[in-house]
């Protein structure tokens, strides 16, 4: 089995509800999809990165891991892309007693459980339409994905939260619905956290707007947070 990897390195995780933590980064090359807003378009191609043996990439991983690491954080891309590859890396690294954490914009359930028993952390993104993720007439079948592997994650017990990242585009409605569809298959207790991301350096949300999606979210789920991307500020990649 082979691998490939855009990149791996040790920085402070800058989102969701462990921002802060000092995270070892497994950047998986590939993503068959695109936000406007993506951070990572270099990683996005099937063809960038380098393609590694499984060994060869636990090797580089065992090879990084620096003191007092918090977790290993799969990124892409999306891990998704490769799922197979990613949940011999994970194994790998629970193996070692290390907390694995899934950054996944969840498009395919099926994969998606393939994956789930090696990862303690879940974060389960769900993209607005505004996103540019997918076009409007497949955007049904991804909030489908996306939904069961939110129901998959949280039958599994595993620590779960959600995260949605808001760009100025996005539309109060077409949330508040979003929310309807999410909160319609759990509950509060369910889930660790709900994060509200707003985008970074472009078509970024204004405060009032902010509040509004924060009002939104509160009346099912009062512990939600506005949390920018910390990354982003100290300079860190």
């Amino acid at each position: 089995m082979k691998v490939r990897l855009y990149e791996i390195f040790t920085s402070i995780e800058g989102e969701g509800i462990l921002y802060g933590t000092k995270t070892l980064f497994v950047r998986l090359a590939g993503c068959p999809f695109k936000c406007f807003y993506c951070d990572t378009k270099e990683a996005l191609p099937m063809t960038s990165g380098k393609e590694y043996q499984i060994d060869e990439a636990k090797k580089l991983i065992e090879n990084n891991l620096a003191k007092n690491t918090y977790k290993v954080n799969f990124t892409g891309g999306d891990p998704l892309a490769q799922s197979e590859a990613v949940s011999e890396l994970a194994k790998f690294v629970q193996q070692k007693k290390i907390p694995t954490y899934l950054e996944s914009s969840c498009f395919d359930s099926v994969r998606f459980a393939q994956v789930l028993p090696y990862f303690d952390f879940i974060k389960i993104e769900f993209k607005t339409i505004d996103s540019g993720f997918v076009d409007e007439a497949h955007y049904s079948k991804l909030l489908e994905n996306e939904l069961q592997c939110l129901r998959l994650a949280i039958d599994s017990g595993k620590t779960t939260y959600i995260k949605i990242v808001i760009s100025s585009k996005t539309k109060i409605e077409q949330f508040k619905q979003l929310l309807k569809n999410i909160f319609d298959i759990t509950s509060k207790s369910k889930v660790a956290g709900f994060i509200i991301q707003p985008t970074y350096g472009i078509s970024e949300p204004e405060l009032t707007q902010l509040l509004d999606f924060y009002d939104a979210v509160y009346s099912y789920y009062a512990e939600v947070r506005i949390v920018p991307q910390l990354h982003k500020f100290i300079g860190a990649p």
